[in-house]
């Protein structure tokens, strides 16, 4: 086995233990333990010691790490959701004896990609007394696609309405069995009754696997993004004292829904995290303006690969291809952060891993995507550039990234903290 290939298994680890944005905050908490970061609550008195500290907000989480000498922030940020089917307060839908969950979308998922997989439910349930859980049905969902013989048009002209096409069914002749049983099944010691709130979405349940001639590939769930998040989670654990500034790790929930939430990157976790931090180690409010103005901030989200079957989608000389390196992201419209200084900042960190690099700037006549770099660089006021993961299939059910894209881009992100 190949260090990208056990690199890329140890990945699909991580995209199996994180169902959902809340499950993915919480692998990152139990990987950070064993790292040795000591997790913080934000209601108590802020500890910015020497080491390794995290916080958790629900589906985001952000860690850092203190070294013994440090004037800035040197930041990477990330996001832990991921397209799919929300489930709806009033969940239980009936037709002609089928009993279908009712959802709702969730971002920008490419609908054909959802039908015909078996799904799960996955998230956190809110309980009568308070306490909180995450669950995972495992599979219990289906969006059956309707048979060609009653479509003969399905392979040439296929439209999904999002409300009547996209409900998934789980049960068929009981109208009995709603889908918060399915839900308190799946949970520890919980009735239907006790669940009182739940934050649910989808996930497509075949695990995650390397494939192709050479095993150069990854197919599976969520990549968009939990390869940054993984990237960096892996790269933080391995810089402790090598860090010259304050090692901070941000990944963010609702990324793929605006961010304009209190763990998305438009809220102040980040910017409360860097104050108290920098005010815990005696920064007074000029000082702390100081050490932003010393710091620099990588916005870590999926690029998009050139498409052998749609190239005119992209402009003919900036088109990144698999396994020829992590991505800088530029755009005009500065949808993406990057300039010519930040795009130097990258460019060093890759020559000192060892790492090639690649650009992508969008064909003219293309929508350009966002990330967090914007939305973090307006809010901080600091220089950030935006780089990834190149990826097919974007927003599908089921993604595809290179192997060795993932571990360069983990050693590239590591040469950037240290």
């Amino acid at each position: 086995m190949t260090p990208s290939t056990a690199f890329a298994t140890d990945f699909i680890d991580f995209i199996e233990a994180s169902p959902s944005s809340y499950h993915a905050a919480a692998e990152v908490a139990h990987r950070l333990d064993g790292a040795g970061y000591v997790r913080r609550e934000e209601t108590e008195p802020w500890d910015a010691s020497p080491g390794g500290h995290y916080v958790v907000r629900g589906g985001a989480v952000v860690a850092w790490w203190v070294p013994a000498e440090a004037s800035g922030f040197r930041i990477v940020g990330s996001h832990t959701d991921s397209p799919g089917f929300v489930l709806k307060p009033q969940g239980d839908l009936t037709s002609h004896g089928w009993n279908q969950a009712g959802v709702e979308v969730y971002g920008g998922p490419v609908l054909a990609s959802w039908l015909d997989r078996e799904l799960a439910l996955a998230g956190r349930i809110v309980l009568a007394d308070g306490t909180e859980q995450l669950v995972d049905t495992g599979p219990v969902l289906r969006i059956p696609h309707l048979a060609v013989h009653l479509d003969r048009s399905v392979n040439t002209s296929l439209t999904l309405d999002r409300q009547r096409h996209m409900q998934p069914v789980f049960a068929v002749g009981d109208p009995t069995v709603e889908i918060l049983d399915v839900i308190a099944d799946a949970a520890t010691g919980v009735a239907p009754e006790d669940i009182v709130g739940h934050d649910l979405i989808t996930v497509d349940t075949q695990r995650g696997r390397v494939f192709g001639a050479r095993s150069d590939f990854i197919a599976a769930g969520r990549m968009d993004n939990l390869t940054s998040v993984f990237a960096s989670l892996d790269a933080l654990a391995a810089v402790g004292d090598d860090a010259t500034d304050i090692a901070v790790l941000a990944a963010f929930d609702h990324e793929e829904v605006g961010s304009s939430t209190a763990e998305g990157a438009c809220g102040p976790l980040l910017e409360t995290v860097l104050r108290r931090t920098a005010t815990a180690l005696g920064a007074d409010a000029d000082g702390v303006h100081a050490m932003f103005a010393r710091s620099t901030c990588v916005s870590a989200d999926a690029a998009h690969s050139v498409h052998p079957n749609h190239p005119e989608k992209h402009d003919p000389v900036n088109a990144p291809v698999m396994n020829a390196g992590p991505v800088l992201k530029v755009n005009a419209s500065r949808r993406y952060a990057t300039d010519g200084r930040t795009t130097a900042l990258w460019r060093q960190a890759c020559r000192e891993a060892g790492v090639p690099c690649q650009v992508f700037a969008g064909n003219n006549d293309v929508p350009c995507g966002s990330t967090i770099g914007p939305l973090t660089a307006t809010r901080l006021g600091v220089p950030t550039v935006d780089v990834g993961v190149p990826l097919l299939s974007m927003h599908s059910a089921r993604e595809m990234a290179g192997v060795d894209d993932l571990r360069w881009f983990r050693d590239a992100l590591a040469a950037y903290w240290s």
